[in-house]
């Protein structure tokens, strides 16, 4: 049998059982399954060598339990480090339409050096991605201010950027509605409010959501493990019928991330994971241009010149900031977890 793994506890895996044209059954019909010892020491260098959002085959016990046996190629995934100081990874989710990072400017606050991490990681596995910047009920008119600055600079690097709230339900529609017939991965710090603007988007989870530490300022984890919730579209409220694709939506919720350390990138290639950058490289006087010290760096240029639709620099300093913090981190060995 094939199925759909939708979530992932420790040794065990709930798996959707897929019908003959790959299409999840209810959730109702998921089977707890193990993974066969053989397949386990493989070798991989995978905390989990079975992930969330993986097609699987699969076989049933006498006890109604099933026992998985292959784990099918994936399109793409979302991998960091496992641990401080492991050489092993952490495979987040497989085959993903779409990578959502939940961010917030109100506390606790997400850096751009996060956003920027998780970004690279998407490109190099191939993953859309969009930004959705929480919390928006708390932006005041400085923060409001600074989130249309860094809207300007995501989406000319490409990517979507949305301002939501889950408490009022700005931008929530909207955002169902675009992803409709997706898988969708939501991932960010915690206290972003993940789990609650998912809730917002499909209020039948009813899922916990966590307070903020007044002492820290930060969040306190709420989800334990990483699950997807089959989402029926059509029983979601504000949706336009004729909006979207119809059929159901997959939501992946996970851990909140402190931080987050990249996996197999090199520091000549990380460049080429910077959309914005990616497009000046062929400019550069020295085909292994870093971008850092050589002489006739097209990548450097563009930081000085300006976008006249915009009126920002075709490469935000920002953006180029934290390029040199990866680079610098990558070729240190020095990587976070």
């Amino acid at each position: 049998m094939t199925g759909l793994v939708i979530r992932t506890t420790g040794s065990w895996y709930k798996v959707l059982p897929l019908s003959d044209g790959g299409v999840p059954q209810a959730a109702s019909a998921a089977v707890d399954c193990r993974l066969r010892g053989s397949y386990r020491l493989r070798g991989n260098k995978q905390t989990n060598p079975v992930a969330v959002g993986d097609h699987v085959d699969y076989s049933l016990q006498s006890d109604g339990t099933g026992v998985i046996s292959e784990v099918a190629d994936r399109r793409n995934y979302i991998v960091r480090k496992a641990t401080k100081l492991s050489k092993q990874t952490h495979v987040i989710a497989a085959n993903i339409d779409r990578l959502c990072i939940v961010v917030s400017l109100a506390p606790p606050r997400t850096t751009t050096g996060f956003i920027d991490r998780l970004l690279v990681t998407a490109e190099a596995y191939h993953v859309p991605a969009a930004i959705l910047f929480n919390k928006a009920d708390l932006y005041d008119a400085d923060l409001r201010e600074e989130y249309e600055v860094l809207k300007l600079i995501y989406q000319g690097a490409g990517y979507d950027v949305r301002l939501l709230s889950a408490l009022d339900g700005t931008g929530v529609a909207d955002l169902r509605r675009d992803l409709a017939g997706q898988t969708v991965l939501f991932s960010g710090h915690s206290g972003v409010g993940k789990s609650a603007l998912l809730n917002a988007i499909a209020p039948q989870l009813n899922l916990r959501v966590g307070d903020i530490s007044q002492w820290s300022l930060k969040g306190k984890h709420t989800t334990t493990f990483a699950e997807i919730f089959p989402v029926s579209i059509a029983s979601s409220p504000d949706r336009d019928a004729n909006a979207g694709t119809p059929g159901a939506l997959y939501l992946i919720d996970t851990p909140g991330i402190k931080e987050f350390g990249m996996v197999d990138i090199e520091p000549a290639e990380l460049s080429h994971f910077f959309p914005e950058m990616r497009r000046y490289l062929h400019g550069c006087h020295f085909a292994n241009c870093t971008h850092r010290h050589e002489p006739h760096c097209a990548v450097k240029d563009a930081l000085d010149r300006v976008d006249p639709d915009t009126g920002l620099p075709l490469i935000s300093a920002g953006r180029y900031a934290n390029y040199l913090g990866i680079f610098d981190q990558i070729a240190s060995g020095n990587e976070p977890w």
